[in-house]
């Protein structure tokens, strides 16, 4: 008897999506693939007039199943008010990706000292993603046992898998809180049609990787810290695209509740980074 073929297409055909962090390099692969496979998607975007143009470009290319809302993470009226626009422009949503979020370099950009950098990599990464998930729930709270739903929560291999000297202490905490509020949540909506999960992926060539990493780093060691990693790679947006389809999909119920290590083999092998001191 032959296997069938992995098929999430039935699954998600005209599906109502939310991706938070859009525009980034995980979030814009995760809509590329949603789109490919019938889904109907809105995204968010950090509310500046730069990201504003990117967001209108891109949903110029697919009116009828994209559309883009304003997200500060920071600000709950915020998070609510995207939250209503995205009910208002779909009516529901049946799958929230909680993928926005600042990593050690990109939250220079909210605040030239660490300590008020730290309270915002919490307040956006950790309270954030929470209020996100909340408000989905309470948008849900009546279809709880009559309409299946997902929450694909974004960890990470630092903080949600693995602890690595020299990480920033307050983008670790960060994460292993999503990581934790994703395995609370679903203790508690076991009995319910949500299913939750969290990915925590490795290094992958974004651009929030390549700014906390690579951009300090010569040519030659780019290079050499490339070829130190898993497979001798770095992860492709692409690849935790795949597994985000995997999840969005009615295949992945028997996984409620899975943290899902998406690092290629680094959070079973942390010393390929912390033996070159990185």
């Amino acid at each position: 008897m032959t296997t069938p073929l992995l098929d999430v297409r039935p699954g998600l055909t005209d599906k109502i999506v939310l991706v938070t962090g859009g525009l980034g390099g995980i979030g814009r692969a995760c809509i590329a693939a949603l789109l490919a496979h019938g889904a109907r998607v809105a995204f968010t975007y950090a509310d500046r007039r730069e990201s504003a143009e990117a967001a209108e470009a891109l949903v110029a290319t697919n009116p009828t199943h994209l559309s883009a809302h304003p997200l500060d993470l920071r600000s709950f009226a915020s998070i609510q008010a995207c939250m209503a626009q995205v009910l208002a422009r779909w009516s529901h949503i049946n799958i929230l990706i909680n993928n926005a979020a600042v990593g050690s370099a990109t939250v220079t950009s909210y605040a030239d000292d660490t300590y008020t950098q730290d309270s915002a990599m919490l307040t956006i990464n950790a309270d954030g993603s929470l209020k996100v998930c909340q408000l989905f729930l309470a948008a849900a709270q009546d279809t709880l046992h009559t309409i299946p739903r997902k929450i694909i929560n974004f960890s990470s291999v630092g903080g949600g898998i693995q602890n690595f000297p020299g990480f920033r202490l307050s983008d670790g905490m960060s994460k292993a809180a999503v990581a934790f509020m994703t395995q609370q949540l679903a203790a508690e909506l076991t009995h319910t049609l949500i299913d939750v999960f969290a990915i925590c992926p490795g290094a992958t060539n974004t651009p929030m990787f390549q700014a906390s990493t690579l951009n300090g780093m010569s040519a030659e060691q780019q290079h050499e810290f490339t070829a130190s990693l898993p497979k001798g790679r770095l992860i492709e947006p692409v690849d935790i695209a795949n597994i985000v389809l995997f999840l969005a999909s009615d295949y992945s119920t028997p996984m409620h509740g899975a943290v899902i290590d998406a690092s290629m083999g680094l959070g079973v092998r942390p010393g390929l980074i912390t033996e070159r001191g990185h």
